[in-house]
């Protein structure tokens, strides 16, 4: 049985809330990640589905695909796309190995898929404080925020789901904040507060965030700063005519040799 991490009905409030207001700066980053490595492969796409909680972050960019919700069996049909995107909501499942699998088979022979999640080093400051914080004001522990796939993890879990020529790698932004609390807002913005099966469910204790304030690292301006690592997953449906990997489970090659290689091995636009 896989293990319940995220608490979707939790999740599926969480982000309806958000987009009252929304804060969708990361998505936007995340969205124009995807179209510079779209740029880079020789190739026009015809039939992209994206898998998205926020769809008005990709009508624009990609008026033709078909948006898929966020959901742990996602509305995919087999063999159905010649593109594939998981923009931003991978982190959540319970299942992301069943995501990826669902996301190899809606593809045709050779087609793409790029995934963007946030990673382990997202919100690293913000967990050590509210940890120290909680262990000071009420002597234990409890779930807080996420926690998130290292890169390290993921390139095998490509290939674990049939994805030919796999790549993972990273960025990291970093977001100044006023305080915790201004911090705080922005995720309650964006849907990534605490959704996760195992968390409180009373309310913590004043003392607690502030007590996470004192102890969370300012900046010589009296700022905050959030780290946010944002890693890209890229694999191809396998194919015939592609590149062969040097070994199995190396997922070593890096994103320009792997674009070259269907650059000038694949076949033509389809």
């Amino acid at each position: 049985m896989t293990p319940i991490l995220t608490d979707r009905p939790a999740l599926a409030r969480h982000r309806t809330r958000a987009c009252r207001a929304p804060a969708l700066f990361l998505h936007e980053e995340a969205a124009r990640e995807v179209e510079e490595r779209l740029s880079e492969v020789n190739r026009r796409f015809t039939a992209p589905a994206v898998v998205t909680a926020f769809p008005e972050v990709w009508r624009d960019r990609l008026p033709d695909a078909r948006i898929v919700t966020d959901a742990e069996e996602l509305a995919l049909d087999p063999g159905a796309h010649d593109l594939v995107i998981h923009a931003l909501a991978m982190h959540w499942s319970n299942d992301p190995v069943g995501q990826l699998v669902q996301s190899r088979r809606a593809l045709r022979p050779d087609g793409l898929f790029l995934g963007l999640l946030f990673g382990g080093r997202t919100l690293s400051e913000l967990r050590i404080a509210l940890a120290e914080a909680e262990a000071a004001v009420t002597g234990g522990l409890s779930p807080r925020v996420l926690p998130m796939a290292e890169i390290r993890d993921l390139g095998a879990l490509l290939q674990r789901a049939g994805f030919a020529l796999p790549v993972a790698d990273s960025l990291i932004r970093e977001v100044r904040y006023r305080d915790t609390l201004h911090l705080m807002r922005d995720l309650r913005a964006m849907g990534e507060t605490n959704a996760l099966e195992a968390r409180l469910r009373r309310p913590s204790r004043r003392a607690l965030f502030a007590e996470a304030e004192a102890r969370y690292p300012r900046r010589a301006d009296d700022r905050i700063v959030a780290s946010f690592e944002i890693i890209c997953l890229t694999g191809w449906a396998p194919h015939e005519s592609q590149q062969k990997p040097l070994r199995p489970g190396s997922a070593a090659q890096s994103l320009a040799e792997a674009l070259a290689a269907a650059r000038k091995d694949g076949p033509g636009d389809g």
